[in-house]
């Protein structure tokens, strides 16, 4: 079992940048696959990035490459999320998920451990 728990979404000014954290605890954790998924008000879940367990594999979709980045600090079971030049469209709930010894990939179903979601708000 591994649990998530988000945290640093808030308000911010089109064009600025917030940093996310997702920690994990479990006994599986470090091995996991960590992704971030988005859902905004009326519409479904997105896939935003994924990254490896070593970090060394990392997929972005097309809506975000070259303004958000993914990292990993493994000794701290922490996933983090720099999104910069955000945009109104960015606005949405953030959610932190984890897949257990298995490569990166956009589908939520594939992903078997959720955290609880953090707002991102950007305003125009």
């Amino acid at each position: 079992q591994v649990q998530l728990v988000e945290s640093g979404g808030g308000l911010v000014q089109a064009g600025g940048s917030l940093r996310l954290s997702c920690a994990a605890s479990g006994r599986t954790a470090s091995s996991c696959t960590m992704a971030w998924f988005r859902q905004a008000p009326g519409k479904e879940r997105e896939f935003v990035v994924a990254i490896s367990w070593g970090g060394g594999i990392t997929y972005y979709s097309d809506s975000v490459k070259g303004r958000f980045t993914i990292s990993r600090d493994n000794a701290k079971n922490t996933a983090y999320l720099q999104m910069n030049s955000l945009k109104p469209e960015d606005t949405a709930v953030y959610y932190c998920a984890a897949r257990p010894a298995r490569p990166p990939v956009s589908g939520a179903r594939e992903y078997a451990y959720w955290g609880q979601g953090t707002q991102v708000t950007v305003s125009s």
